[in-house]
């Protein structure tokens, strides 16, 4: 038997236990099993990460940007560099495909880094003017300070980038802490950023929820950053609020792909189905929540429950033909059997809709058809290999449908006219409108929600902007001209 591995924090440089001892259990959902463990951190070891991040914070503030653009440069060749290191122990930790992660996570990952690098050094503002007689006033766009981030366990290691990225090319310090379920592949990365940024800049602590609320509560950091559940992301703001916090927030989300009768059906089903059953539909962005015009409805339902038989998932992530890996814990199985098992009387369960064996946490490829808008499955977040389907009239049930949610955060659209797609994109009321594909995301773009789905963006320049505070300066030189 293999011995179980050790994770650890990153505070000040060094790795550290946890100052209680305290430790958790860490399960590959491939197996059930556990494999490894990590410390559950206090408010002890929380507060020596924020005084850490503190202290540095004095110095990194006042590193100019080229120079956090070398540090990041650096950090994006270490990562491309170790990438069949880091594939293995995110395979590990989440049953991920490694062809998928090789393909899929560790290229955006590095670019997504690179830009940030870049952006570091093209900040903009509104130029220095005399807005009075006598006086220039001019704007500094400064570093918040230290930040506390929290990691969802759906992309582990990409998420992670997402967060510090941002946060440290602004000239912030940064306290991460990564989800109790998955912390392998973000201790490793923020072990290697001890060899290229200065101690105290990048901390990593591992723990529980109650580790991620002495987070939020703990006086030190300017800003909460959270990618996760909207339940978690009202804590999270809740508690900030009580301190005139800033919460980043990149919440749930409930996608809907509106199919139009004029569309590109072999290239929509090809598309959808990737796009709902990819990461076993553990995506706040994936394409679960189908709405199909009635005249192409039933052929449309024929062919993406093939396309969901055809989708393979299987034990041994190295396995090319796998699409999708398992669950990723117990909870969130019971949560999708659940839904799916209360499925109303008048749905239609065209294929799947059962666990896969008793080993490891693995569904299947699941297709409900012929749900109501106020089902369960069509008002809750699944995060599972499930998509819905649902019928429409015409566009305007269509948009009244797709709209009608708690949450605000991607859509896509399928069709052929351009008339069509133009107005959905302009009425659909979600942070991302695709049209006629669904998931592809890029460094320069921002993303984030509305609504339920949070106000936080990631990527882009707008995202290191959300980690960035404005200040006006003004100066009396006595000159009026």
């Amino acid at each position: 038997m293999p011995e179980k591995k050790v994770f650890h924090n990153v505070i000040d440089g060094t790795v550290q236990a946890a100052a209680s001892g305290a430790m958790m259990d860490i399960v590959n959902p491939s197996t059930g099993e556990v494999y490894a463990s990590a410390p559950n951190s206090d408010e002890h070891d929380v507060d020596l990460a924020f005084r850490a991040a503190a202290t540095a914070f004095e110095k990194w503030r006042w590193s100019t940007p080229s120079e956090r653009q070398r540090a990041l440069l650096k950090l994006a060749d270490v990562i491309e560099d170790g990438a069949e290191e880091l594939i293995a122990i995110e395979s590990e930790n989440t049953g991920k495909p490694i062809a998928l992660t090789r393909s899929e996570e560790i290229p955006p990952m590095v670019d997504q880094i690179r830009f940030f690098a870049g952006a570091a050094r093209v900040l903009e503002g509104k130029s220095s003017g005399e807005y009075m007689r006598g006086f220039t006033s001019s704007t500094r766009r400064e570093p918040i300070g230290p930040v506390a981030q929290v990691a969802p366990w759906n992309y582990p290691m990409m998420m992670s980038v997402w967060k510090f990225a941002p946060a440290l090319a602004a000239g912030n310090t940064v306290v991460l802490k990564p989800s109790d379920t998955t912390p392998a592949s973000s201790y490793w990365m923020v072990e290697k950023m001890q060899e290229i940024f200065p101690p105290g800049v990048c901390n990593l602590v591992c723990g529980d929820r109650d580790t991620g609320t002495a987070l939020t509560r703990h006086k030190v950091p300017q800003l909460v950053s959270i990618t996760g559940s909207t339940r978690a992301g009202i804590a999270v703001a809740t508690a900030a609020a009580a301190d005139v916090k800033r919460a980043h927030l990149e919440l749930g989300g409930k996608a809907p792909v509106v199919v139009f009768d004029d569309a590109d059906i072999p290239a929509a089903i090809e598309g959808i189905s990737v796009a709902g059953l990819f990461n076993g539909g553990q995506d706040c962005t994936a394409a679960t929540r189908v709405i199909v015009q009635q005249g192409i409805y039933d052929e449309f339902v024929a062919a993406l429950t093939e396309a969901a038989q055809q989708a393979r998932t299987g034990y041994d992530p190295a396995d090319e033909d796998i699409l999708y890996g398992p669950i990723n814990n117990a909870h969130q199985l019971g949560h999708v059997a659940g839904l799916v098992e209360r499925a109303p009387e008048h749905a239609r369960v065209t294929t799947g809709g059962n666990r896969i064996g008793d080993r490891g946490y693995f569904y299947e490829a699941t297709i409900v058809a012929d749900l109501r808008q106020d089902d369960e499955l069509i008002r809750t977040e699944i995060f599972g290999p499930v998509l819905t389907v649902q019928k429409f009239a015409d566009e305007d049930e269509a948009l009244r449908l797709a709209n009608d949610t708690e949450y605000g955060l991607a859509s896509s659209v399928w069709t052929t006219n351009i008339n069509t797609a133009a107005r959905m994109s302009a009425r659909l009321d979600f942070g991302c409108v695709w049209v006629n594909t669904h998931i592809p995301l890029i460094a320069e773009m921002p993303h984030g929600g509305f609504k339920h789905s949070g106000y936080g963006k990631d990527l882009s320049m707008y995202g290191l902007e959300d980690y960035t505070r404005i200040k006006h300066v003004m100066l009396h030189h006595g000159f009026e001209g």
